[in-house]
């Protein structure tokens, strides 16, 4: 895959009026893509994140060329909820004007995932997973995305006061109504996916993937056995926050930059930045350039190496940014 990577970035910029993709995107398939458990369905082993950089405060130009990079090297599966932005519902909106403008044509050839779990709007339908949330929220982001069904639906988080039967069976209606696909879980307790797995299992509709937070600071999904639960059932594995909001990359090893998320206090706190946690990734960092590799490589790396491992979900500000961590591959 990374053999495809222009390292000429600042030509990757100029977007063509009318796009088409590089009749070279699926070259080097052998190496790019895996198979999602025990389905039909292949993943790129790099999958594109929009929780951040796609939302309605963002540049729709840099969108769209970080997409279309995206899409000329091989990359098919975009990830989305519905509440991404900011502001919420935003990233979905980005995704509709992408797919008019670029992406019709190419829907085939597209797998595209959303959520809904966490707070959207106002009132106590909004959230969670009730029936009337997931239906309600399913339909808002295909009218958002301009498409007719998505690839993978996604529970993005565990209700506890809400029966799973209520929240898996509407999973498994929106599967039969042909709004979506597959189903995914993510982030949900192991002894409640397991539950969820026989369930849905029982209503021909089995699990597709499971989407955690994995990386080489924080490995619960293989220390509390949910990796190699996941394997043993056939069921795939995604990881989001791979570089573990940009602490495994060189960002912050000599010190905190004034436009960086840490400093801003933006889904990373200052205070995370611990003397240990500093020394750690100074080793770390150490041990990538011994191999040659930045910290980022090494860790997005370690992830797809670990057993049971579809894909990993990273997120991009620019088109270099998504160049550089494609070299994992």
């Amino acid at each position: 895959m990374c053999n495809f990577i222009d390292t000429n970035i600042s030509n990757i910029m100029e977007l063509k009026e009318i796009y088409t993709a590089d009749n070279s995107r699926y070259a080097d398939a052998e190496a790019l893509y895996q198979r999602c458990g025990r389905s039909g369905v292949m993943l790129p082993k790099v999958s594109l994140g929009f929780w951040h950089n796609f939302g309605g405060n963002d540049s729709y130009e840099r969108s769209r060329a970080i997409t279309h990079y995206a899409f000329d090297h091989g990359i098919t599966h975009f990830d989305l909820a519905n509440n991404y932005g900011p502001p919420y519902g935003s990233a979905e909106e980005t995704m509709g004007r992408l797919m008019d403008d670029d992406f019709k044509r190419y829907r085939d050839e597209l797998f595209i995932s959303t959520k809904a779990g966490y707070d959207m709007w106002s009132g106590p339908y909004g959230e969670w997973g009730s029936r009337k949330y997931l239906m309600a929220s399913i339909d808002q982001s295909l009218k958002r995305m301009h498409i007719d069904y998505v690839d993978l639906f996604y529970s993005h988080r565990f209700d506890p006061n809400t029966p799973i039967e209520e929240t898996l069976q509407a999973m498994v209606d929106i599967v039969r109504q042909g709004k979506a696909l597959y189903l995914g879980i993510s982030r949900w307790p192991l002894d409640v996916l397991k539950k969820a797995v026989d369930y849905l299992k029982a209503h021909d509709t089995p699990l597709l993937i499971f989407q955690d937070k994995l990386n080489m600071l924080d490995r619960t999904p293989q220390e509390n056995g949910t990796l190699d639960y996941c394997a043993a059932e056939g069921i795939g594995f995604i990881s989001f926050s791979p570089l573990a909001q940009g602490l495994l990359t060189d960002r912050y090893l000599n010190g905190v930059p004034a436009d960086s998320r840490m400093a801003q206090e933006r889904f990373l706190k200052h205070s995370a930045l611990t003397p240990e946690l500093l020394a750690q990734l100074q080793q770390l960092n150490q041990e990538a350039a011994d191999r040659g590799e930045t910290l980022a490589e090494m860790a997005l790396a370690w992830i797809l190496q670990q057993h049971g491992v579809t894909s990993v979900l990273v997120g991009a500000s620019s088109v270099k940014q998504l160049a550089t961590n494609m070299k994992c591959v």
